[in-house]
């Protein structure tokens, strides 16, 4: 037997991992990030009752003409998945640009005129975060700045008070994540750009399909472990419109709570027949996040379907609302979301990223791996420092 097939006889039952000791919890390096995945329905509560907070009124008065949202690794995924639900729902053009661009590359990518750049960012304190709000507060003092964070006491939260062309909404201190891993603050830090759209309708309907959730892990997590424990060697994370940002994010936690050993991938569904089909063997799980839209899903399914066709990949998951029986084989997993499903809003794309990141934190276990530390300091929870350097221009 390999190593590896011993190591996935480790258990991953979720009931027995939340039961065991404080102690049990501690020694076997999951006690963070399980904490931090399960108590996310609880805290969505407290972030949705900020979603008519002064920061987020203030952000759009005056009116921008344009929104850029910005972060590193996770934090700019949740821009990705913003993005279009702010465009639909503001109307004006928003994107996600990452922290890095901006800092090298300012002039090029920020589109000119008089906006709005929402920073987003679990601790506030990676040497980019700073950096970009500095540079664009002297560079471009047509940007008006909102700041959504996880730690009060980052550089982010505390460098700005008397700027009044900056907000900064502070989140639970519960969602500023401990583990090396973004998870709840991801989900929660997600919804709370959602406030920008959802002022005049209150977050009593988002909440109400959120509780829904709660069924992934008291009905789906087994099932998602046993499927993590299985022998695949990669995994390619599908989604369209925003939910291509919740693949890029369950794609980077597979990876870091691997510590590389599952090779990923996030692509379009129509994306991927542009040649990264072609990495798809019999050791690829495949991973779909469903669009509610019905025009949208009638793309992905014509994909799916010529997946079967040629045989590519191993097991499937699937995660949506009314998941067409034919598109799963034998061995495959249907996450079906009841509910949860609309065309406007990033309420499905939370359920799409818990799903990746429970796949990605039993697998860490059943590697013998340490979802809380799992890089083993090659990475940090907040990126080291490095120098910032002048541009000439």
């Amino acid at each position: 037997m390999s190593t590896l097939n011993k190591q996935m006889k480790v258990s991953v039952d979720l009931g027995a991992l939340h039961s065991a000791s404080a102690a049990e919890q501690r020694q076997r390096g999951y006690a963070d990030t399980l904490r931090e995945i399960l108590q996310q329905p609880a805290t969505w509560a407290d972030t949705a009752g900020l979603q008519r907070s002064p920061p987020l009124q203030a952000a759009l008065d005056p009116r921008p003409q344009h929104v850029v949202l910005t972060g590193s690794g996770s934090s700019m995924y949740v821009g990705e998945c913003l993005a279009p639900t702010l465009q639909l729902g503001l109307g004006i053009p928003a994107q996600a640009i990452s922290a890095g661009s901006l800092l090298t590359h300012w002039r090029s990518v920020l589109p000119p005129g008089k906006g709005l750049l929402i920073s987003l960012a679990r601790s506030g304190d990676s040497p980019e975060s700073c950096a970009v709000v500095s540079r664009l507060l002297a560079e471009a003092p047509d940007y008006r700045h909102l700041i959504i964070t996880c730690n009060a006491k980052g550089r982010l939260a505390t460098s700005y008070r008397d700027d009044p062309r900056v907000n900064v909404l502070v989140l639970d201190e519960r969602t500023n994540d401990r583990s090396l891993v973004m998870t709840s603050s991801f989900t929660n830090l997600l919804l709370a750009g959602t406030g920008l759209v959802r002022q005049s309708q209150g977050a009593g309907a988002a909440l109400s399909r959120l509780v829904g959730v709660q069924r992934i892990f008291d009905e789906q997590a087994d099932a998602i472990a046993a499927v993590a424990a299985a022998d695949f060697s990669r995994v390619v994370y599908l989604g369209s419109g925003g939910a291509l940002g919740a693949a890029h994010e369950c794609a980077l936690k597979m990876l870091e709570m691997t510590d590389g050993a599952v090779i990923t991938m996030a692509e379009s569904y129509l994306g991927l027949r542009h040649g990264p089909m072609s990495s798809l063997d019999e050791k690829t799980l495949v991973v779909g996040f469903l669009s509610p839209d019905p025009a949208v899903r009638a793309y992905e399914t014509d994909l799916l379907r010529e997946l079967s066709r040629k045989r590519l990949g191993m097991t499937r998951v699937l995660v949506g609302e009314g998941i067409a029986s034919d598109l799963l084989g034998p061995g495959d997993l249907a996450v079906e979301l009841p509910g949860l499903g609309a065309t406007d809003d990033a309420v499905p794309l939370m359920a799409d990223v818990v799903v990746g990141q429970l796949l990605a934190f039993f697998r860490c276990l059943a590697q013998g791996g340490r979802p809380d530390a799992p890089s083993q300091g090659v990475l940090t929870r907040v990126v080291e420092h490095f120098p910032m350097h002048q541009e000439e221009v």
